[in-house]
């Protein structure tokens, strides 16, 4: 690759989002000398964090959708913490580089089916991880949906600022100021855990210069000799995550137990998610808490609540080094997939990009993934053409319109799933169905599977 193909790339992180435009213009005429060919059998990642929240390169949209554009992956999605604010960046993106994009939203909400137990964030009974994938459309200052947006951005503003005061009171030496040090670690306000120990991190170098001195100060905290504390930050990824569990992990000096009142209730996100038009969506970790065990009583429950889909993260059921937790665990994922086929949920994969030596995308030809590999291409396309129906034929897939349409949702699945594994829209498309309003584009979008199909 050329020195000017990374330089561009280095640009497409940048926080100047016309820089990263222009940039993004340039790499997409050059599609053909850099990129893999666009493979409809090929790998997918549903899950991505951006720098809008946490990427462990930096990635912004642009540059997520072009490097899965340059590997050749059937579809990629976007997936930030508690806000939207690379929604309209990543669709475009994939508009112009030939890219099947699909835009979703995570938090942590309140779960009061499972209040005793954990679910999916150890340690934690109550705290449920839960997802809306599928959004398509920006909303207006001051609509509901604005507002509830901005209310997620200042509750995860809130906690981040009680996390720091309560770590700087422990270790006063490397005190943060939230707006001086850890803002500007984001584009747009929005930090998460990791950025803040980030933070902390450069605060100790600011502090204490000399490595000796400094490894001595995180020692005590770390639980190391001041020899393998300098080790160890000498790495700065394993730095940071031994960090986090000593700062902000349960445990840690900065850890409070989070009660009913930390995060809203389940019911308060999915039903902003539907409002939206988008797919409240169940998150799982690996089936073995307490609240994720019966596996149906736990899909059964997240139903009653509006979710229909189900996302989760394979590699770290199945990529394990011991041997009996590897068992257990993908034992546990196959019952997951069996339970949500019953139920008609398509299943979204991916691989979060939030944290270093994570693999930029599933291997779905591999051994233990190859079984599901249609299934987990299917949920690509499945999201895929909720974001199409939604944003130029607005039918999305959980509205009166499309259930009237498809009251069956298995033959509802089938439709969206079509649309989605159409070629990807190129700008010329995306501009035709939004010029032809959302009836004669829903027909222009039937056409198209009737001539792929041969029906």
């Amino acid at each position: 690759m050329s020195n000017a193909v990374r330089e561009l790339e280095v640009r497409l992180d940048s926080y100047d989002a016309k820089e990263r435009g222009a940039a993004l213009s340039t790499l997409a005429g050059l599609i053909d000398e850099v990129c893999e060919p666009a493979d409809d059998n090929g790998d997918v990642n549903m899950h991505c964090h951006s720098f809008f929240s946490y990427n462990a390169d930096g990635w912004s949209p642009s540059r997520i959708a072009w490097e899965c554009r340059k590997r050749g992956l059937l579809a990629a999605g976007l997936c930030d913490f508690d806000v939207l604010d690379g929604l309209e960046e990543f669709i475009e993106a994939g508009h112009l580089l030939g890219l099947r994009t699909a835009v979703h939203l995570e938090t942590r909400a309140f779960f009061d089916t499972f209040a005793s137990v954990d679910i999916n964030s150890p340690g934690e009974p109550g705290v449920n991880y839960v997802m809306g994938t599928g959004f398509y459309r920006s909303f207006a200052e001051g609509t509901p949906q604005a507002e509830t947006l901005a209310e997620l951005r200042q509750g995860a503003t809130q906690r981040n600022q009680e996390l720091i005061a309560r770590i700087n009171a422990k270790i006063p030496q490397v005190a943060l100021d939230y707006q001086r040090d850890v803002l500007p670690l984001t584009p747009r306000g929005v930090a998460t855990e990791r950025h803040i120990i980030r933070a902390y991190g450069v605060a100790g170098q600011r502090i204490f210069p000399d490595t000796n001195t400094r490894a001595a100060f995180w020692a005590p905290l770390l639980k190391l000799s001041t020899e393998a504390a300098a080790e160890l930050e000498r790495d700065t990824p394993k730095f940071d995550e031994a960090l986090r569990g000593a700062l902000a992990k349960r445990g840690g000096v900065g850890y409070k137990q989070p009660d009913t009142t930390t995060f809203p209730p389940i019911g308060k996100f999915t039903a902003w998610v539907n409002s939206c038009g988008a797919i409240p969506t169940a998150t799982w970790l690996d089936g073995t808490s307490g609240g994720e065990a019966d596996c149906a009583r736990w899909l059964e429950a997240l139903i009653d609540y509006g979710c229909a889909v189900v996302a989760f993260i394979p590699d770290r059921n199945w990529n394990l080094k011991n041997r009996q937790d590897r068992e257990v665990k993908i034992a546990k994922m196959d019952e997951l997939v069996r339970e949500s086929v019953k139920r008609d949920m398509p299943l979204i994969i991916g691989t979060e990009m939030n944290k270093k030596g994570l693999p930029f995308a599933d291997d779905l030809n591999g051994p233990v993934l190859s079984k599901y590999s249609e299934l987990f291409r299917d949920g690509a396309k499945f999201i895929v053409g909720q974001t199409i129906l939604g944003r130029y034929a607005a039918m999305p897939y959980l509205s009166e319109r499309a259930a009237a349409a498809w009251p069956s949702a298995s033959k509802r699945n089938e439709f969206y799933t079509k649309v989605g594994g159409l070629p990807p829209l190129d700008r010329a498309d995306a501009e035709a169905l939004q010029a032809a309003g959302p009836d004669k584009a829903f027909g222009m979008l039937a056409d198209k599977i009737e001539l792929s199909t041969g029906a």
